[in-house]
């Protein structure tokens, strides 16, 4: 399943821009608009108390009313998107500044979101508002425990949701393989292989990105600091460019000082094999080619190079 495709899920035009600053073309197809907003907040940290409050009385009858037909259950949990989206768009610029305020209200946002969509799902295993909860809560929990959900849907799946399921199982799989602790996997991208700089003796710190990727820009800052203070005998460092185009690419990292290695035009080959969702995605790999750390950012980056270095 490729995991590369547009999500366009923000019908205000301002959500629309924070979608394309936020890379939404790395996120997975049939994510729901609730949990795009989930990712919008956790990354813009806004205030969203008055949210809570239409969200969770927009949500009770999918989850408690059986009486009602399953059509009219995933009527009302897209009444319930809809209604994140409506109270995101009046209120996201509100609370501009006051990120401690933000922050409280985050892991109330999180917790309502995961309960909602647990209920749903644990109570519609068999239909198709179970399906839009899984989708709802990919990302949200534990691997373990979302496989643990995938593997108890029986509901017939068709088309996109057949696609969605299969894709995910498949990811899920990619995931456990190329966890922490295992070994790297191999690929080859226009006869360059990953293997060329992977387990040759040296701590690699591994980015996959693209140029389109606002994120990913935001995040080469980070890099180039850790290349320049570590780079050596001990460490090194490889950028993997995928879902992008080879000219693009090297336009960007011409922009972006990029004075390491490079893989270019990767596109979904190592984010298949690695079930790699969103971008940046940061692996550190140790000198054997175990995979030491995944998904870094920011300041963890850092962290995880001196520790693996002994600094």
């Amino acid at each position: 399943m490729a995991a590369v495709v547009a999500v366009a899920v923000a019908v205000k035009a301002d959500a629309e821009n924070v979608a394309k600053r936020h890379c939404s073309k790395g996120k997975r197809p049939g994510l729901s608009r609730s949990l795009f907003l989930l990712y919008l907040y956790l990354e813009n940290k806004v205030n969203m108390k008055k949210l809570l409050i239409v969200a969770a009385m927009a949500a009770v009858c999918v989850v408690s009313c059986k009486s009602k037909s399953v059509e009219e259950k995933l009527a009302e949990l897209n009444k319930w998107n809809e209604a994140l989206i409506e109270e995101y768009t009046t209120g996201i610029m509100k609370f501009e500044g006051n990120q401690e305020a933000a922050e409280e209200y985050a892991d109330s946002l999180i917790d309502l979101f995961k309960d909602y969509n647990l209920k749903a799902l644990k109570g519609n295993l068999d239909n198709a508002v179970g399906v839009a909860a899984l989708k709802n809560l990919y990302g949200t929990v534990e691997q373990d425990e979302f496989e643990e959900y995938v593997n108890k849907i029986t509901a017939p799946v068709h088309g996109q949701d057949s696609i969605f399921l299969n894709g995910l199982k498949e990811a899920l799989k990619a995931q456990k393989s190329t966890a922490e602790g295992q070994m790297f996997t191999d690929f080859e991208v226009d006869g360059v292989k990953f293997s060329d700089f992977i387990g040759k003796g040296k701590y690699v710190l591994v980015d996959f990105w693209a140029s389109w990727c606002g994120p990913c820009r935001r995040e080469m800052p980070n890099l180039r600091a850790v290349y320049n203070d570590f780079h050596g005998d001990k460490f090194d460092m490889l950028s993997v460019a995928v879902w992008d185009k080879p000219e693009d690419t090297a336009k960007a990292a011409e922009e972006e000082n990029i004075t390491w290695n490079q893989i270019v035009n990767a596109q979904k080959i190592p984010t298949d094999i690695y079930g790699i969702e969103g971008i940046p995605h940061i692996i550190l790999f140790g000198p054997d080619g175990t995979i030491l750390k995944r998904n870094l950012r920011g300041e963890d980056i850092r962290e995880a190079v001196k520790e693996a270095l002994g600094k």
